[in-house]
């Protein structure tokens, strides 16, 4: 049956979605990027209530979403607790295995290649990539909440799960990525030090735990940097790049395994897999597989960091699955079947109610 009401009101959620992106466009240009997450969620519910008026109510976003958000907090608010926990941080495990898989430090062998004194175009692109984790993810999820809210509630189950499973990981494995470790040597992490004063050094450094950075073009620096901010630059948005940076500083810089934006990248692409045609497909994996070579190449993780970021991906998507086919559609099919009996049941005894006429 048609929603007459949805239907008579089409043009009017047109008109407030034009509303809503033209005050997005706004607020950006005033503010900058939304890449703190409850700003960025606060765009997406009015851009959710437009996109839904006549089909919904607009409390159902709240309703949905608010837990959802809450979950995430507390998510933010657990990251730092291998601070506090006292972890020993693992320096050599990431790049030992990184060099038993290719013979080389990944990170070091592509800084070594394609990294120019000065950001070349393409770097845009892999800084814009970098960036996305903060908000196609989110976007994502407003898109799927539009459309089915089934299906956005077993994305949601797979987004807090892939993200509570690596915050247990880098919690009880601290570890160094490559940015790091190329500023200490072995002696000077011997300890399993958590932040010693060597990795806030930019300089090459004798002897350092990734080997050396023989940069093919001219002027480009002989270490390994942290460079995911660098593209900015290119599109004149140096305060972006600024504002990355201290953000990085700020955050807890021994999470790298697993990789997070690796796995939640990957969980898309898992997800969507059977949900989108063949060209979402192509977009959702070669989202995921552009992500990993932006995080190696900017130092940001190592490929060990990545695999198991995959591999958690995999693991939560497969299980939710398996738990939706085995458990949840069994249920639902089953609640429907018995509904349909009693509306068959109710249609049948007022029949038989009814008074004859004739």
């Amino acid at each position: 049956m048609v929603d007459e009401k949805g239907h008579d009101l089409k043009w009017v959620r047109r008109g407030l979605l034009l509303i809503w992106a033209a005050a997005v466009v706004w607020e950006v240009q005033a503010h900058g990027l939304a890449i703190d997450r409850t700003r960025l969620i606060l765009y997406l519910a009015f851009g959710m209530v437009a996109a839904t008026v006549g089909r919904r109510r607009a409390v159902t976003v709240l309703i949905d979403w608010l837990p959802f958000v809450l979950i995430l907090m507390l998510y933010d608010w657990t990251r730092d607790v291998a601070v506090w926990l006292n972890m020993p941080t693992q320096w050599t495990l990431a790049p030992d295995v990184d060099h038993w898989l290719f013979g080389v430090n990944p990170t070091a062998w592509l800084q070594s290649e394609l990294k120019q004194s000065k950001p070349p175009w393409w770097e845009v692109l892999v800084s814009l990539v970098y960036m996305s984790y903060f908000i196609i993810p989110y976007a994502t999820a407003a898109v799927l909440w539009i459309r089915n809210r089934a299906t956005w509630r077993r994305f949601a189950v797979c987004f807090i799960a892939t993200s509570f499973i690596g915050l247990i990981g880098y919690t009880l494995v601290p570890a160094a990525p490559p940015w790091a470790a190329s500023m200490c040597t072995h002696e000077q992490v011997a300890e399993h030090p958590h932040d010693p004063p060597c990795m806030f050094k930019n300089e090459r450094v004798e002897g350092n735990l990734l080997g050396d950075v023989n940069p093919k073009h001219e002027g480009a620096a002989d270490h390994v940097e942290r460079i995911s901010w660098r593209g900015w630059s290119v599109l004149g948005l140096g305060t972006a790049g600024t504002l990355i940076k201290t953000g990085q500083s700020k955050a807890n810089l021994v999470a790298a395994i697993p990789s997070l934006h690796a796995g939640l990248t990957m969980m898309l692409a898992l997800f969507m897999w059977p949900r989108a045609k063949a060209l979402g497909r192509t977009l959702f994996l070669g989202y995921a597989l552009a992500m990993a070579f932006a995080l190696v190449y900017t130092a940001e993780h190592y490929v060990f960091d990545i695999l198991l970021g995959w591999l958690l991906a995999a693991c939560v998507v497969g299980t939710v699955t398996w738990v939706d086919k085995r458990y949840i559609q069994p249920r639902n099919r089953r609640q429907a079947e018995e509904k349909e009996a009693e509306r068959e049941q109710a249609v049948a005894a007022a029949v038989a109610g009814a008074p004859a006429t004739g």
